[in-house]
């Protein structure tokens, strides 16, 4: 006996919305960049044309900000390297509930839970690569079930390319930034008043997870060498991480503890009017928000050349750069340019041009979303391949030529 034979499945039914709908697999849920770029991907998302439904490895203040910007459905499970079958199936009932057109997964762990349940359900995945290198393991996950790369920086994309993704399975969407949030003109007197730091006084500023490969520990070194040279300088450390008492006993050993001001998370649009500059010394990056939200603000960075910050930073134009792990380097260019204060006045409007130029989120948002329509259309048309995987493929050759 069949149950409810002459009842149509959700999938079965004709779908009145004729919006895309999104499921975005996101591989983490604290404070970072990459939570960061999926809050201002979804916000400035045309609703009218998108449906966005999210499953995170648990609840956060990340998730509840995802509920504020109106995402109704947003999941939680575990999302591991090595998927559990819980989370599979979560992930596949969803993706069929929800009428799922297209899987949007950030980070390798979330690909591998995202190319798993899209084929299983025989829908299209998307992966976007937030750091600058394409990992062996996010290679392997593509080439096994055939998803979709979006790089957000150029040598994330060509090295894609050279590992043998096809340019019509990969692309280069750099991050952006709100300018309408991220923009000159603020004071900063508040931030500066809660450390006892006047407008007068120089105040250079780290802003990130204190990680290592965000290079906290290589910011402090610098600020001891400028410290050496500028003992008027103040440096404000914002953000946390576990690195946070290695560095304090880092700025204690430098003899630092007055000059150094560690402040946690804060509200990043608040903070770079603070501050005379941003010194950016991560050891991996791709295209980094902090220095984009810096120079949308007109505050001038000096960064460390890895990944996309050379194609973020016009030398000496928008900014100043340092060789990877040169916090010397940094350390003599943020005196040079905190002696010549045209220079700063100069580098940060320039910044600002840049940031408007290229890196506007509402054009790079567009450009995404054109991407997911594409591919969603053509696994709608039955034209996107998903399921059968190149592995599989080569096993039916095999079997081809066997026979």
């Amino acid at each position: 006996m069949e149950l409810n034979k002459d009842k149509p499945s959700i999938t079965q039914t004709n779908r009145r919305d004729t919006r895309i709908h999104v499921l975005e697999v996101i591989g983490n849920a604290s404070i970072g960049g990459m939570e960061s770029y999926i809050k201002n991907f979804i916000s400035n998302l045309p609703s009218n044309q998108f449906q966005v439904t999210c499953i995170c490895p648990n609840e956060s203040a990340f998730t509840a900000s995802l509920r504020e910007l109106g995402v109704e459905d947003v999941f939680i499970t575990p999302i591991e390297d090595d998927p559990a079958w819980r989370s599979i199936q979560l992930t596949c009932e969803v993706a069929r509930l929800h009428q799922i057109d297209v899987l949007h997964a950030h980070m390798p762990k979330a690909h591998i839970l995202a190319g798993i349940a899209g084929c299983l359900i025989h829908k299209p995945v998307v992966a976007a690569v937030h750091g600058m290198n394409v990992t062996s393991q996010e290679l392997g996950i593509t080439r096994a079930i055939g998803s979709h790369l979006i790089t957000n920086c150029q040598e994330a994309y060509t090295q894609a390319l050279a590992m043998g993704v096809t340019a019509e399975r990969v692309n280069l969407v750099r991050n952006g930034v709100d300018l309408s949030v991220f923009t000159p003109g603020s004071s900063g007197d508040d931030l500066r008043n809660s450390i006892g730091v006047p407008q007068t006084t120089p105040l250079v500023g780290f802003v990130g997870r204190l990680s290592h490969e965000k290079g906290p520990d290589l910011f402090l070194r610098a600020a001891e060498l400028v410290h050496r040279m500028r003992p008027d300088v103040h440096f404000v450390i914002i953000g946390d991480g576990f690195m946070r008492n290695e560095l304090k006993e880092m700025a204690s050993h430098f003899q630092l503890e007055k000059q150094v001001h560690f402040l946690g998370w804060r509200n990043t649009y608040e903070v770079y009017p603070s501050l005379d500059l941003v010194a950016h010394t991560s050891r991996s990056d791709g295209t980094s928000l902090v220095l984009l939200e810096a120079m949308s603000c007109a505050c001038p960075t000096v960064g460390i050349a890895v990944g996309g910050v050379r194609e973020i930073i016009e030398n000496d134009t928008t900014g100043l750069l340092a060789g990877a792990g040169d916090w010397e380097g940094v350390g003599l260019r943020i005196v040079q340019l905190l002696e010549h204060p045209e220079s700063l006045r100069s580098i940060g409007s320039a910044a600002r041009l840049r940031v408007e130029r290229y890196f506007n989120i509402k054009k790079n948002t567009a450009q995404t979303a054109e991407i997911l329509r594409r591919i969603a259309f053509a696994g709608i048309n039955g034209q996107c391949f998903v399921g059968k995987t190149a592995v599989a493929k080569e096993i039916d050759g095999r079997k081809s030529f066997d026979n």
